[in-house]
């Protein structure tokens, strides 16, 4: 499918991944590997659109790649069951193929940070899943990876595991049930170094943060999270709005995003 717009021609690759896997890893947060030709063209930080098998759930849902597995052409996905259309997908079983639109959008750039350097990773919630790729290839090319990660609770944590494999990683849970009691910003503000490069996905709250601190990093970005429609830059639905630009100059999450730089738009 080739979608055109005012600014560029995109080619939107749609394929039927097969469901490799899926489970429970947390309440409510499932894990799904899918397997498929579109894993080639995976990137850190892009995302998958999924088409919901019910002929009534018209929107497809966005959903940041976790892992990717070039030589298995498998990827996993790490979603939240949050209204009737996750819950349905939490339903399906391995050996079903789901509808999928992807890779899409602009991910993190992890060629700005090279091997000895270190590097700041960020999470919360269900904003950690993409950073654990990004992880994965930061490492394998010999960066010192640091990640941060929060959670409501105890029971909300999730991939601490995965991101310890490629680094040194801080928790941090509202109600000090587990790890440090506080938010992220409690462990990077008692830093005494500085990081060569930051990639951040997760609330509102915490976005702004590190959109406010690392405003002037040359390497510094933000994942933004927005409801969307079409998924391929037509309709707009999903906009963030360009940091000092009178004319209310708006990008979108799903084409120009979902990773901006820090400093770049209103978080």
């Amino acid at each position: 499918m080739t979608f055109c717009s005012l600014e560029r021609v995109v080619m939107i690759l749609v394929e039927d991944l097969i469901i490799v896997s899926q489970r429970e890893i947390a309440p409510r947060i499932f894990e799904m590997v899918l397997k498929g030709e579109m894993v080639a063209d995976m990137k850190v930080g892009q995302f998958v659109h999924l088409k919901v098998p019910d002929p009534s759930k018209l929107l497809r849902r966005p959903i940041s790649i976790s892992e990717i597995d070039y030589d298995k052409k498998e990827a996993t996905i790490v979603y939240r069951v949050e209204r009737e259309g996750t819950a349905i997908l939490s339903k399906m079983v391995a050996g079903q193929t789901i509808d999928t639109m992807g890779p899409q959008g602009n991910g993190f750039d992890i060629s700005v940070i090279e091997a000895g350097q270190k590097a700041l990773l960020v999470g919360g919630g269900i904003g950690v899943p993409p950073l654990v790729e990004t992880a994965k290839q930061l490492k394998a090319k010999g960066v010192e990876v640091i990640s941060v990660i929060g959670f409501a609770n105890k029971d909300a944590v999730i991939l601490e595991d995965k991101l310890r494999a490629c680094g040194d990683v801080y928790v941090t849970t509202d109600d000090g049930s587990y790890g440090i009691k506080g938010y992220v910003s409690t462990v990077i503000d008692g830093f005494d170094w500085t990081p060569d490069a930051v990639y951040s996905c997760g609330a509102p709250g915490m976005l702004k943060y590190v959109d406010s601190k690392f405003e002037n990093h040359p390497h510094a970005y933000v994942s933004m999270e927005a409801r969307m429609a079409c998924g391929m830059g037509a309709c707009y639905a999903c906009v963030v709005h360009v940091k000092g630009e009178s004319d209310a100059k708006n990008l979108r999450v799903c084409e120009e995003g979902p990773v901006f730089p820090t400093g770049k738009v209103i978080v």
